[in-house]
């Protein structure tokens, strides 16, 4: 990567840092704060952890399309100052509905499709992946950050205190966004980054995609879920407060990523992604049964956190890969926008069910409802296709001729190692699917004229 887009990287994988800590620092403090607030039903405490799921993932989409019209950076500021809005009224709010309107507000800062699509206008074809995948990485790091880090900041400032903070880390992703993300020279639509309209009806009758899209929501439900149940475990179990937990989040994560990386090692290189899959959605279903069964037991909770976490990071790593595989050439950017969409779906579906589990069951019964939602998923993806060793790529078309597109989708799709090719014209670019075994570039570049 040239300098300038490694900035360009950097800075946004920053400013995609600023908000995620703020909204996952509260994940392992939430439940013991909202407690106290007027008003506060287990129902209610549910509903405003995961409220903000559902702004972010009604909205991601449209601030994705408005980015194109009006410029990636205003949309950028815009979404940070709507999620630093949101922060201010919950940590000003002394009840939970205050609370559960500021996290409704800090969905509104749907950003995250503007600063993918900011990353591909300053980063070549050829190094955009590496770009995204600097990103990826940040976000999973923020998140581990973000758990380990909330309880130690609440011992401090309290729970009011990390909702400035969110606020001021808005603020701080904008200050970033104007003073050093560059700015592009082109705003355009990448297909490989951005949804695209048309082909909406195309991912969604796939059923594989499907599958996966199922795969995030229940993942994301499950943990939002784990997150109403887990602080009074490490309380009756290990005598935690909300302040100490870190002292159990810091080494069961880290132990969960050491376990993490054999994993994906064996499903990428050793072609074993539908086992590894199946048995880790297993493993999820096992730790919220040991951690539903614990009890006072402290050292059965410790270990099943850690089977979780594992399982958790596991499908983290692997599900926006399988996507990636199974999306059809040119429709990558469709099928991740929808899929990030069954995410936050499943955070505010997550949030609401387990309070309603909550206010039934007590924490049991939030884990046995995860438990449910991790023996549907588990029945979804037994019966899911094996991935083959499928990888996107895209190559620049010289000297496109308009009226001839189908003819060079088919020389390219006749090309060794090619499984699918689409041209788009207005990005002058082929997206291609690719068995990178039997891929030759050079019969490729002949074809493209490259």
């Amino acid at each position: 990567m040239k300098r300038e887009e490694l900035r360009a990287t950097g800075s946004l994988a920053a400013v995609f840092a600023m908000r995620l800590l703020g909204l996952f620092m509260i994940y392992p403090v939430f439940t013991t704060y909202a407690q106290h607030l007027r008003g506060a039903t287990p129902a209610l405490i549910g509903l405003a952890l995961g409220a903000y799921g559902l702004t972010q993932g009604l909205l991601q989409i449209p601030f994705g399309f408005l980015s194109d019209r009006i410029g990636r950076k205003p949309m950028i500021s815009l979404g940070l100052v709507f999620f630093g809005i949101g922060s201010i009224v919950a940590a000003l709010s002394t009840s939970i509905d205050g609370v559960l309107l500021g996290r409704v507000l800090q969905g509104t800062g749907a950003v995250g499709s503007v600063i993918l699509a900011l990353v591909a206008d300053l980063t070549r074809e050829e190094v955009r992946t590496k770009a995204m995948a600097i990103v990826g990485i940040t976000i999973g790091l923020s998140f581990a950050a973000a758990i380990v880090i909330g309880p130690l900041l609440a011992s401090v400032i309290g729970v009011s205190g990390i909702f400035w903070l969110t606020a001021g880390l808005a603020m701080v992703g904008i200050a970033i966004t104007w003073l050093l993300v560059p700015n592009p020279v082109n705003v355009a639509r990448h297909r490989d980054t951005e949804a695209v309209p048309a082909l909406f009806a195309r991912v969604l009758s796939n059923t594989e995609l499907l599958r996966l899209d199922f795969a995030i929501f229940a993942l994301h439900a499950i943990l939002t879920m784990s997150f109403l149940a887990v602080p009074a475990l490490l309380t009756s179990s290990l005598h935690l407060s909300i302040h100490t937990d870190w002292i159990v989040y810091l080494p069961v994560l880290a132990v969960s990523v050491a376990f993490m990386i054999p994993a994906i090692i064996v499903a990428e290189k050793g072609g074993r992604m539908k086992e590894v899959f199946v048995a880790a959605i297993a493993l999820l279903a096992a730790s919220l049964v040991a951690l539903a069964l614990a009890g006072s037991v402290g050292i059965v909770v410790v270990v099943a956190l850690i089977a979780f976490f594992t399982a958790f990071n596991i499908m983290e790593a692997t599900l926006p890969s399988l996507v990636t595989k199974v999306a059809p050439a040119g429709a990558k950017g469709t099928a991740t926008g929808i899929y990030s969409t069954a995410q936050f779906m499943g955070i505010f579906v997550g949030g609401a069910g387990g309070g309603l589990a909550f206010a039934a069951g007590g924490t049991r019964g939030v884990l046995i409802a995860a438990v449910i939602v991790a023996l549907i998923w588990l029945a979804v993806a037994a019966t899911m296709h094996r991935p083959g060793k499928v990888s996107s790529h895209l190559v620049h078309v010289a000297n496109l001729d308009r009226q001839g597109i189908g003819a060079l989708e088919a020389k390219l799709r006749a090309a060794p190692g090619v499984i699918d090719a689409v041209v788009a014209p207005d990005e002058d670019v082929a997206y291609l699917k690719i068995d990178r075994s039997r891929y030759d570039a050079e019969v490729v570049a002949a074809i493209v004229g490259a």
